[in-house]
């Protein structure tokens, strides 16, 4: 018998992931196709005293938030500077995150985006590969 807790548990997991399009919403991988399993991510770590409530997760691919772990901020490989990671909540994707020609890889187009590429490894190989066979089978990039 499921218990109350676990019955809000998984329909908090329905619902972030149904918001997220069931897709990361670093990698933008969906999870139909990834490689890694998928969890809700507390954006501010529960260890920093983030909370579990919807307006604190985002849909994510394991890869993605296991590099993710405690940080909220990095340093941005322009700059040097430590900057705030992405916030899927907060922050609209498009506005710190590009496509490259190819469509396979992300560039960062803010600090945010490329401090963000650079802890979450968005461009590792296995996401990389992923990227191209969906683009050959018309499935990438995710309409935003």
């Amino acid at each position: 018998m499921t218990s109350e807790y676990e019955r809000a548990s998984i329909a908090l997991r329905q619902e972030v992931a149904q918001r997220a399009q069931h897709r990361c919403e670093y990698c933008r991988c969906p999870d139909a196709f990834s490689t890694d399993s998928f969890t809700v991510d507390h954006i501010k770590p529960r260890k920093l005293g983030g909370a579990t409530i919807a307006e604190n997760l985002a849909w994510a691919c394991s890869g993605c938030n296991g590099r993710k772990y405690i940080r909220t901020v990095y340093l941005d490989p322009e700059t040097g500077e430590e900057i705030a990671l992405f916030n899927p909540r907060k922050q609209n994707w498009t506005e710190h995150f590009n496509w490259s020609e190819d469509l396979t890889q992300l560039i960062g187009q803010t600090p945010c985006g490329r401090a963000t590429i650079e802890a979450l490894a968005l461009n590792r190989p296995g996401v990389v590969n992923l990227r191209q066979l969906l683009l050959l089978a018309g499935l990438h990039p995710p309409d935003e």
